[in-house]
C-alpha cells in the first residue's frame, strides 16, 4: 500500500530528468498527463474493485491488483518515450488503486469480529496512505537526484514480488459461497464520470478556461454520467455501489468526512508549498522537505490513537478531535507572512499531520464496522472513492479561491506573473499573494469545521459488527 500511494505522488519531483531524458522538447507539455495518469485509472477503477472483492473474494482481486501493479511498474521503467510512460503510468495506476483499496479489505477480513482495538489494523493503513502522500515527493526528489529517474518504479518489483508470493501461499482469508453477477455498465458509469470529473478539476483555470467549451462540456458530462450511474444503481439486480448504504446514518457521515477530509489534506500541501516557494523562495526540493514533518505527525498520532482505541477510545472520538486538530492547523497556517519563522510553519505541519492522523485509518474502521458483511468490499473502496474525488476537488476549489482574491488585490492579474515582477511591484504581489494564500488555508478551516459537525453525527450504533465474521472455507484452500 504504501508503494501505491508513493507512486501517485512521486512522480511530481522526477519530470525534469524524465523530460529531459525521453522528450526535451515536447514533454514539458505532456507533465500533466504523467502525473494525472495514475491517479485518473486508479480513481476510475475503484468501484470496481470493490464489487469483485464481494463477489470473487479479497485474497484473489489482491493477488491481481499487485500483479497488474507490478506489470505497470515494470513497464514504466523500461518506457522509451513519453507517449509509452503515460500509457504505462496507467496500467500501474490501475494495479495502485487496487493495493490502496483492497487491502483494507484484506485486513477487515484477517482481524477476528468484536474484538477491541480490532480496527487497529486499518488505522495503520491510514496512517501509511497519510504519509506516503506527504512523503512521495521527497523519495522522488531524492531518488531523481542520486540514482537514474527509472528506479523511482524499479524498486517497485522485488518488494512487490515478495508480497505477491508470500500472499498467494500465506494469506488465508473467507471464502465467498455464492458468486454474484458484476454491474460493468455500472463501473463504465462510474469510470467515465470519475474521469470527466477530475479532467475538469486538472484542466480547468490551467490548461483551459474554466468558462471555456472544453470545460464546461466535460461538467455536463460529469454531471449527465453521474445522474446515469445513479440511475442505474438504483435499478439494478445487483448494483456496483448500493444506493441502500446511503441508508445507514454511520456510512452517509463517514463517506462526507471522508471527502471532506480530502479537501482539506490535498489543498493545504499543494499550497503550503506553493507558499513556501512563492512567498518564501525555497526550491522545490527543499520545500518537499516541510512534508516530513507532517509524515510524522501523522504516523505519530496514528500509532497514539491505535493504542487508545485499543483502551476503549472510540473510533468517533478520534475523528472529531482530529478533525479539530486540522482545522486548528490550517487556522494557524493562514496567519503566515514573508516573515513568519520556517519552524513555525514546520510545527504548523506536524500539527496538521496530527489531526489527519486521527482520521484517515478511523474512518475506515468505522465503515467497515457499519457495512452489512457482504458489502464489506464496496463500502472499504467507496470511502476511499470519495476520499479521492474530494481531493482533485479540494485543489481545484482553493486555487480558484487563490486566483480570484489575487486578480482583485495583486499586479498581474496572475501569480505566475510573481517572479517576473522588481521592486515595488513584486512587493505588493508578495503581499496579495499573502492574503489570497491565507484566504485558501480560511476555506480549509472551513471544510474541516463542517466534516466536525458532521463527524458528530456518526452514530457507534449504526456498527454491525459483522465485517470480520469469517465464512466457512477459506480463499487459501481453493
Amino acid at each position: 500500500m504504501l508503494l501505491a500511494v508513493l507512486d501517485q505522488n512521486i512522480v511530481s519531483a522526477a519530470t525534469v530528468p524524465i523530460v529531459r531524458e525521453l522528450d526535451p522538447l515536447h514533454g514539458i507539455d505532456r507533465i500533466p498527463w504523467l502525473v494525472s495518469a495514475f491517479s485518473l485509472a486508479a480513481t476510475a477503477a475503484l468501484p470496481l474493485y470493490g464489487k469483485l472483492c464481494d463477489s470473487l473474494g479479497a485474497k484473489r482481486v489482491f493477488l491481481g491488483a499487485v500483479a497488474t501493479f507490478l506489470l505497470g511498474s515494470a513497464l514504466c521503467g523500461a518506457a522509451q518515450d513519453m507517449d509509452q510512460l503515460i500509457a504505462f503510468r496507467a496500467v500501474q495506476g490501475l494495479g495502485g488503486g487496487g493495493l490502496m483499496s483492497v487491502t483494507m479489505v484484506v485486513i477487515a477480513q484477517l482481524r477476528g469480529p468484536g474484538k477491541r482495538g480490532a480496527g487497529k489494523g486499518a488505522g495503520l493503513g491510514g496512517l501509511v496512505a497519510g504519509a506516503g502522500m506527504a512523503l512521495g515527493p521527497v523519495v522522488g526528489g531524492l531518488l531523481a537526484e542520486h540514482a537514474d529517474w527509472r528506479w523511482i518504479f524499479y524498486v517497485n518489483l522485488p518488494i512487490g514480488l515478495v508480497v505477491l508470493v508470500v500472499s498467494a501461499f500465506v494469506l488465508d482469508l473467507p471464502r465467498h459461497g455464492e458468486r454474484r453477477r458484476i454491474d460493468f455498465l455500472g463501473a463504465a458509469l462510474a469510470a467515465a464520470f470519475s474521469t470527466a470529473l477530475l479532467l475538469v478539476t486538472e484542466w480547468g483555470g490551467r490548461e483551459h478556461p474554466w468558462g471555456s467549451p472544453v470545460i464546461l462540456g466535460l461538467g455536463g458530462g460529469a454531471v449527465a454520467l453521474l445522474a446515469l450511474f445513479l440511475w442505474r444503481q438504483a435499478t439494478a439486480a445487483e448494483p456496483l455501489l448500493p444506493l441502500s448504504m446511503f441508508r445507514i446514518r454511520t456510512l452517509r457521515a463517514a463517506f462526507a468526512v471522508q471527502g471532506l477530509v480530502g479537501v482539506a489534506l490535498t489543498g493545504s500541501l499543494v499550497y503550503v508549498m506553493i507558499y513556501l516557494q512563492l512567498a518564501r523562495g525555497i526550491d522545490p526540493a527543499s520545500a518537499s522537505l516541510f512534508m516530513i514533518p507532517v509524515a510524522l505527525g501523522i504516523a505519530g498520532s496514528g500509532l497514539l490513537t491505535g493504542r487508545l482505541s485499543a483502551r476503549g477510545w472510540s473510533e468517533k472520538s478520534s475523528v472529531v478531535s482530529g478533525s479539530a486538530c486540522a482545522a486548528v492547523a490550517t487556522l494557524l497556517l493562514s496567519t503566515n507572512g514573508a516573515d513568519t519563522g520556517l519552524w513555525t510553519v514546520r510545527a504548523e505541519l506536524l500539527l496538521l499531520g496530527a489531526g489527519f492522523g486521527q482520521t484517515l485509518g478511523q474512518l475506515i474502521v468505522l465503515v467497515q464496522q457499519a457495512a452489512p458483511r457482504h458489502q464489506l468490499g464496496v463500502a472499504t473502496t467507496g470511502i476511499r472513492f470519495f476520499q479521492t474525488l474530494g481531493s482533485s476537488l479540494g485543489v481545484a476549489f482553493f486555487g480558484t479561491v487563490l486566483a480570484r482574491v489575487y486578480a482583485d488585490h495583486g499586479p498581474g492579474g496572475s501569480t505566475s506573473a510573481i517572479p517576473a515582477l522588481k521592486g515595488a511591484a513584486h512587493a505588493q504581489a508578495l503581499d496579495a499573494f499573502g492574503s489570497s494564500i491565507a484566504a485558501v488555508f480560511v476555506c480549509s478551516t472551513a471544510v474541516l469545521a463542517l466534516a466536525v459537525l458532521l463527524a458528530l453525527r456518526i452514530r457507534a450504533g449504526d456498527a454491525t459488527g459483522q465485517p470480520g465474521e469469517p465464512a466457512a472455507g477459506s480463499e487459501s484452500s481453493e
